[in-house]
């Protein structure tokens, strides 16, 4: 596979029309470990989508959908090194759920918090399946919207070291998916990932995002 342009008829869809196809797709049956399984470390042996343990955190974290310069992104951000969990990682904006809130409306405070993005300038499309982060006991549970314009991002520099705006055309680009090895607890595994830059995105988000880009791609089909 060459490029994502040559299988799709166009990834870059007026606004409204792609908010109809996503949320039509999102309304139906979604591919889960399927499409997820994708870009699991061959470490996790499937442990992502085992029942949650006794002591899970309920998380919440948005596929942020906007276009700039005529072309659709998703907005990633880069952890700092001296957080308590995942830290340095690249992940989607996203935390805890409070008590008393829905996945949407904690995924949407969560990127208030973050990057500065307020939910009233969202549009809510649906959500994609959960991942069960075994080793943190974290249920993560993602939530899709599109931004009525390009945002203008203001990062919480206690959280964030970095945005990352992303094209989902590059992430729809096969060329853009290898694998690498990483060291976990002293054995050297497999873990496949995109390729963003210099840097690799892989773990729970590159699961998350390759059901997302599955979903983009048969909403775009439809």
């Amino acid at each position: 596979m060459s490029s994502a342009s040559s299988e799709l008829p166009s990834v870059e869809l007026p606004r409204d029309e792609l908010i109809a196809k996503l949320a039509r797709r999102l309304s139906q049956p979604l591919p889960g470990r399927k499409a997820q399984a994708l870009l699991e470390p061959d470490a996790a042996y499937g442990r992502h989508f085992g029942p949650p343990s006794f002591d899970v955190r309920p998380a919440a974290v948005l596929v942020l959908l906007y276009q700039r310069a005529g072309a659709w992104h998703v907005a990633l951000t880069v952890r700092h090194a001296d957080l308590a969990t995942h830290a340095g990682q690249i992940s989607l904006p996203g935390g805890l759920i409070e008590p008393g809130e829905t996945v949407q409306t904690a995924a949407e405070r969560e990127l208030w918090e973050e990057v500065g993005v307020a939910g009233d300038q969202l549009t809510g499309l649906g959500p994609l399946s959960p991942v069960n982060l075994f080793s943190t006991h974290f249920f993560v549970q993602p939530w899709v919207a599109c931004a009525a314009a390009a945002p203008r991002f203001r990062l919480n520099e206690s959280e964030v070291a970095e945005l990352l705006e992303v094209p989902v055309a590059a992430l729809l680009d096969a060329r853009n998916i290898g694998r690498h090895q990483r060291a976990v607890r002293g054995l050297v595994n497999e873990v496949p990932h995109y390729t963003i830059g210099p840097r690799q995105l892989w773990g729970a988000t590159a699961m998350i995002l390759s059901e997302f880009l599955v979903v983009y791609r048969e909403a775009l089909c439809d």
